[in-house]
């Protein structure tokens, strides 16, 4: 178990910026998780937090050491990739107890930690097949349970479940959020998986080119994003100008902002005393899941409500409907 403390990281490759001014405070035994789009940097802080790149400017500090100059090989910390990178001519069980040999331990104790990571991700039936005899989720918990039989004081989990299909994907979403819990290990998960990300951490800092726009547990980066970046990448929220929004409820807005922010469920038929109305016509709706989601237009700006697919009132395509938002479901944005 370990913190993680980053202080003003930069990265930077001749004349291109890949981080700045990176700033973490992660806590013993917390799971959190980098989410951002491609390119932002996420991958990069853990490169730097495993060793594997160094920083150009900044502080790294894993349980109180400042981890500049120490080689990836002393820092204890695992890493799990996308790629499962097994051995094809090992069993499961080979492939488990490697870093346990590389690291010379009593075969007694070898067989003891194999077999507790093997019960805890699963696989003890296993654990005599050979890579290429598995499923791609049988192969994923394979490689975590190689990364954990070490016991590092960090584990690092680059994108590790986005090549499996979903079913499996959220089942292991699952199994790693109750492993994590059960060894109370600090690990830190990049993925640009909204939906994964809001499932599995106790925080979220969501990246944007190099930076964190914002850092919050999953309820406060969904329901209080500050800004549009966040508000569109976190939860398909609706982004209006001040003016738009006026014009929309034909009413002024109290909160002064550059831009706000509704989410699309917010957005609903039934009225209160306080509601502020909007007139729209209905566009398209498409069923996602338990969700109906629905492209309303208003003269110049389209915008989605979403649905229970269970209560959903049927949108009919070209008629005008009587909306409802409420005020505290008008989000100002900086």
């Amino acid at each position: 178990m370990s913190n993680v403390v980053l202080k003003d990281v930069h990265k930077q490759y001749q004349h291109t910026k890949v981080l700045t001014g990176i700033d973490m405070n992660i806590e013993d035994g917390e799971f959190v998780t980098l989410l951002g789009p491609s390119g932002c940097g996420k991958s990069t802080i853990l490169r730097i937090l495993s060793g594997l790149t160094d920083a150009t400017g900044g502080t790294v500090m894993i349980d109180g050491k400042d981890m500049k100059n120490t080689p990836p090989k002393n820092r204890k910390v695992g890493m799990v990739f996308q790629s499962y990178a097994l051995f094809p001519n090992m069993t499961v069980y080979e492939n488990v107890a490697f870093g346990l040999k590389m690291h010379k331990k009593p075969v007694n104790e070898v067989a003891e930690r194999v077999g507790r990571m093997l019960e805890l991700v699963g696989l003890q039936e296993k654990k005599g097949a050979y890579p290429h005899e598995l499923s791609g989720g049988q192969q994923q918990r394979v490689a975590l349970a190689r990364s954990l039989v070490v016991r590092p004081k960090v584990l690092l989990l680059d994108e590790p479940l986005s090549a499996l299909d979903a079913q499996i994907r959220k089942h292991l979403q699952v199994e790693l959020r109750t492993i994590q819990r059960e060894l109370n290990m600090t690990m830190i998960l990049v993925t640009h998986d909204q939906e994964e990300a809001m499932s599995v951490s106790d925080r979220i800092f969501v990246m944007n080119n190099g930076k964190i726009a914002q850092a919050g547990t999953p309820s406060e980066i969904y329901t209080q994003p500050k800004t549009e970046f966040v508000a569109n990448f976190i939860g398909r929220y609706n982004v209006f100008s001040k003016e738009q929004l006026e014009k929309l409820f034909g009413t002024n807005i109290a909160i002064s902002a550059h831009k706000y922010a509704i989410r699309p469920e917010s957005i609903h038929l039934q009225s209160r005393v306080s509601s502020y109305p909007l007139r729209a016509l209905a566009g398209d709706s498409v069923m996602n899941g338990n969700v109906i989601r629905t492209t309303f237009h208003a003269g110049d700006k389209s915008f989605t409500a979403e649905q229970l697919h269970h209560r959903a009132s049927a949108f009919e395509r070209g008629t005008e409907y009587q909306l409802f938002v409420e005020p505290e479901d008008v989000i100002a944005l900086s």
